[in-house]
C-alpha cells in the first residue's frame, strides 16, 4: 500500500536538499532557458552582419549606387572602403574581414561593351559564411548588372529616334542590336576567388570538434577526478597522508591532460583516414594547440571542483558552461549566425579562441605568428582558472 504521508515527506528532503545546494538550483532553472535561446536564435538563425571591405578604384554615381546598395542590405558589414585592391585581399587572408569586393578601375564607364570584372576575394576556410556570402554577392552584382543593362539599352533606344535614317539602316540597325544585346545586359562579369581553395563542411567542422572534445573530455573528467573522489571518501582518506594539495592537483592535471592529448591525436589521425582531412599548417603546432586547450579546460574543471561536495553538484555547474560554449562558439555555425549579443558574449569563452587557432592552422596554414592572440588569451584563461582553482580548493569539505 502506497504510504502518502511518507512519499510527501521524501518529496519535502529532495526540495530541502535541493534549496541547500543553491548552485544545482540555479543551474536547474537557467540552463533551460539557455538551450532554448540558443537553439532558437543560434541553430535556427541567419547570417548576417558578415564583415566585408569594398576596394573602389573610380567614383561616380554607378559606383555609389553599387556601395549604398551594399551598405543597405543586413547580410553585409562594411568595415571599410579603401581603394588598394592588394591591401583588400590581404584584409581577408590576415582575417579582418570574410571577403573583399574589389570593383574595377572601369567601372564607371557605360559606353564600352566590355563587362566589367568584379572580382571578390572570400575567406573560404569559414565555410558556412561563405557558403552564403557567394550566391548573396553574386545575385547582388546580378541586378546591377541588370540595372545597368537597361540604362544602357535606355540610352541606345533614345539615340535612335533621335537620328533619322533610311529604311535599310533602321534594319541593319536592329539587326546590330540584337547582336549587342546579351552583351549589353551582362554589363558585369562577377569573379570569386577562394583564398583557401573549396572546403568541405567536415574539413570546416573537424578543427572544432577536435576542441570541443577536448573540452567536454577535460570538463567533465575533472568532476569524477576531484569531485567523485571527495563525495566517495577518496580524497579525505589520501589527505590524511602527508600529501599537499599542490601534489593532488598537480596529479591530476597530468594525468588528465595526458589522457585527453592522447585522445584529440587518435581523433586527428581518424579524421584523417575517414576523411581524408588535409592539415595545412604544422602538426607540431596543432598538437600544441591542443595540449594548451586541454590543460586551460582541465583549469576550469579544477577550479569548479574546488569548491563542490558531490559530483551531481559538479555537473549540474558545468553545464551552464559547456552547452552554451558549444553552441556560441562556433563550433557547427559560423559565429555571425548569431544575435549580436551571442557574438559578443562567444569571445568570452576560451573555447571560441581555440577554435579559432585550430581553424587558422589546420584550414589555412597559419603559423604562431597569425594565431598568436588566440593563444595569449587561452594562457591567460588557463592560468586564471588554475590560480582561482587551487587558491579556493577545499580539502575539508
Amino acid at each position: 500500500m502506497v504510504e502518502t504521508k511518507k512519499i510527501l515527506w521524501m518529496l519535502k528532503k529532495d526540495l530541502i536538499v535541493l534549496w541547500r545546494h543553491k548552485p544545482r538550483l540555479m543551474s536547474i532553472i537557467i540552463f533551460p532557458i539557455l538551450m532554448i535561446a540558443l537553439f532558437g536564435y543560434g541553430m535556427g538563425g541567419t547570417i548576417e552582419n558578415v564583415p566585408v571591405v569594398i576596394v573602389k578604384q573610380s567614383d561616380g554615381p554607378v559606383t555609389d549606387a553599387t556601395l549604398n546598395a551594399i551598405k543597405d542590405m543586413s547580410f553585409y558589414n562594411v568595415k571599410d572602403i579603401i581603394g588598394d585592391p592588394q591591401r583588400g585581399k590581404e584584409m581577408v587572408e590576415s582575417g579582418q574581414v570574410k571577403a573583399a569586393i574589389i570593383l574595377p578601375s572601369d567601372y564607371e564607364d557605360l559606353n564600352s561593351s566590355n563587362a566589367k570584372s568584379v572580382v571578390t576575394y572570400v575567406d573560404s576556410s569559414d565555410q558556412m559564411a561563405a557558403q552564403t556570402l557567394i550566391p548573396t554577392t553574386q545575385g547582388l552584382f546580378n541586378q546591377i548588372s541588370a540595372q545597368i543593362g537597361m540604362k544602357k539599352l535606355e540610352a541606345l533606344n533614345s539615340q535612335s529616334q533621335a537620328i533619322q535614317v533610311q529604311s535599310q539602316g533602321v534594319q541593319n540597325t536592329s539587326t546590330l542590336g540584337a547582336v549587342n544585346y546579351q552583351n549589353i545586359m551582362n554589363s558585369i562579369n562577377f569573379q570569386i576567388n577562394k583564398i583557401y581553395g573549396d572546403i568541405k563542411y567536415i574539413d570546416f567542422l573537424v578543427p572544432a570538434i577536435l576542441a570541443m572534445t577536448i573540452m567536454m573530455g577535460a570538463m567533465f573528467s575533472m568532476g569524477e577526478a576531484l569531485a567523485g573522489e571527495r563525495e566517495r571518501g577518496e580524497l579525505a582518506r589520501l589527505f590524511m597522508t602527508p600529501t599537499s594539495v599542490a601534489t593532488v592537483v598537480g596529479g591530476k592535471i597530468i594525468s588528465k591532460l595526458t589522457i585527453e592529448t592522447a585522445r584529440a591525436i587518435l581523433l586527428i589521425f581518424a579524421a584523417i583516414v575517414l576523411f581524408g582531412i588535409t592539415i595545412n599548417g604544422s602538426m607540431v603546432l596543432t598538437i600544441l594547440l591542443l595540449v594548451l586547450s586541454a590543460l586551460c579546460f582541465v583549469g576550469f574543471g579544477i577550479m569548479v571542483s574546488a569548491r563542490v561536495s558531490t559530483q551531481e553538484d559538479y555537473t549540474q555547474m558545468v553545464m551552464p558552461f559547456t552547452m552554451p560554449m558549444m553552441f556560441v562558439s562556433g563550433v557547427f555555425y559560423p559565429i555571425e549566425t548569431m544575435p549580436w549579443i551571442f557574438q559578443k558574449i562567444a569571445y568570452i569563452f576560451p573555447l571560441t579562441y581555440a577554435n579559432d587557432a585550430l581553424r587558422g592552422v589546420m584550414l589555412k596554414g597559419a603559423g604562431i605568428g597569425d594565431v598568436w592572440l588566440d593563444i595569449a588569451v587561452l594562457a591567460g584563461f588557463t592560468l586564471l582558472f588554475f590560480a582561482l582553482g587551487v587558491t579556493r580548493f577545499n580539502r575539508d569539505i
